[in-house]
């Protein structure tokens, strides 16, 4: 664990890191107590007491150094990263170097935090708005972008000028630990970020604890669900960034060539495991077979192996639980009516009978009620429809209870205006791939979660508002 600048913890409980690319250890790491829970949260309070005192602009400049830090040990960390996640070194390089722009960019706006004049109020009376820090923050975070989804929560919070305390997921605490001492090594001052290490029961303390003000979370619905129960004690702040099953809407006039890029890339992106990704595509009827001879050229050009080789593009998966649940939802899709048009199975070579791996897979036609319809698909498992008209699709793509993403391919500005205000998801892309941007909003509705990372507004959710009412007298007229 990092814990007030320090690892601490050594003689705990251990846990080992495994390779998802061939079970081999990768490393081991404590299983924090209560003990280790209460000096975390009293390392972050302590730090917070004059980390909410340094000037914006100094933290703003110490987010800048820290990112640089981290570029500058990116190909250590996309190692590191590789080894106890799965994912291709290229995918990995590139979480990292995200990491820090999103550091970056929140490092920008620390000499733009402020509150609001309200004049007038009464006579000789104006009133202020004024921004505070809440305190300490805890970030927990999931196992599929274990860095990126970490910056997403401790950039805006440590601006703001709180202090954090981050569970990384038990799986994937590697990275995470590197990250904090290398950004504590860039000047971050000792306790305002710190890392505990355990499973769900380590999560669930730091939830409760009465310390934590808010609590930012990643995963599972079901268990954004626990989180936001055990968060009610206290009354403490919640985000929630939660599963999700993205509809991807091809209407007839759409560029084909660069719709099935987008959806190649935005499903079978980090092995398909990713929540905001394409995970239902629902194409019109009279461009179906291009669309698909398009996607499944692409997709048959994907090559799985080890995430360590040149030219892998697929790693193995995360876990074997997590690759025997895929090929439950394939089968349901399967026996539903669902025709395999790619892939389907574990792929052929014996060198990679170790690790977890799948192959790309593209399905079409399977029940709207099947599995692969109505759940969250974290593997490289593509489903596709053919709709008879716009509306058709709407209806589908928001018959899912999740409302993550969404994605609409057309040339009629009417059809993509409509498509936007009826689809049921926190973000929508019209004619463009899969990407997210600092500058915009991200969050859920429905089963996906509530709460906003990226964007402003995520700045603002770090902050709390005071009013204050000042009554002054008018200036006494000279002598």
């Amino acid at each position: 664990m990092f814990i007030a600048g320090e690892y601490t913890g050594s003689d705990r409980e251990r846990t080992t890191v495994a390779s998802p690319a061939g079970g081999d250890p990768v490393d081991t790491v404590p299983e924090a107590t209560t003990a280790d829970i209460d000096a975390a949260v009293d390392a972050a309070a302590l730090a917070f007491t004059r980390w909410r005192e340094t000037p914006a602009s100094r933290r703003g400049e110490l987010l800048h150094r820290g990112a640089r830090r981290i570029l500058s040990h990116r190909d250590e960390l996309a190692r590191l990263l590789t080894a106890e996640h799965g994912k291709t070194l290229r995918e990995a390089g590139l979480e990292i170097h995200r990491f820090a722009i999103t550091l970056e960019h929140y490092a920008g706006l620390a000499r733009d935090l402020r509150g609001s004049h309200v004049p007038d109020l009464d006579h000789n009376t104006y009133g202020l708005v004024v921004r505070r820090p809440l305190g300490v923050v805890a970030a927990i975070v999931a196992w599929n972008f274990p860095t990126l989804l970490l910056a997403n929560k401790i950039a805006p919070a440590i601006v703001a000028g709180n202090s954090v305390v981050a569970r990384p997921a038990p799986t994937t605490p590697l990275t995470t630990l590197r990250i904090a001492e290398l950004l504590h090594d860039a000047g971050l001052p000792p306790g305002v970020m710190n890392v505990i290490c355990g499973r769900a029961e380590t999560g669930e303390a730091l939830v409760r604890h009465p310390t934590i003000r808010k609590v930012a979370f990643t995963g599972t619905t079901a268990t954004g669900e626990r989180v936001a129960a055990a968060a009610a004690a206290g009354a403490k702040r919640v985000a929630l960034e939660l599963s999700g099953s993205d509809p991807f809407i091809v209407c007839e006039d759409a560029d084909l060539d660069a719709a099935a890029s987008a959806a190649s890339v935005g499903r079978f992106f980090n092995a398909g495991q990713s929540c905001l990704a394409v995970k239902r595509v629902y194409c019109a009827e009279g461009v179906l077979n291009s669309f698909l001879e398009r996607l499944l050229a692409r997709v048959r050009r994907l090559k799985v192996g080890p995430p360590t080789m040149g030219g892998t593009i697929l790693g193995p998966l995360h876990t074997e639980t997590l690759r025997s649940r895929v090929e439950e939802q394939l089968a349901d899709g399967i026996e539903s009516g669902g025709e395999v048009l790619a892939g389907g199975g574990r792929p052929g070579d014996e060198e990679l009978d170790a690790g977890w791996y799948f192959e790309p897979t593209v399905i079409s036609g399977p029940a709207h009620d099947s599995r692969l319809a109505t759940e969250e698909v974290l593997g490289p498992v593509l489903p596709v429809w053919s709709v008879a008209d716009l509306d058709e699709a709407i209806g589908h793509a928001n018959a899912s209870p999740f409302g993550l993403g969404s994605s609409i391919w057309t040339h009629d500005l009417d059809a993509a205006t409509h498509a936007a205000a009826r689809l049921e998801a926190g973000y929508t892309w019209i004619n463009a791939p899969q990407r997210l941007y600092d500058e915009l909003p991200l969050g859920g509705i429905g089963a996906s979660g509530y709460g906003k990372e990226h964007g402003r507004e995520a700045l603002e959710q770090y902050t709390e508002s005071k009013s204050l009412v000042v009554r002054h007298r008018p200036p006494r007229p000279a002598r």
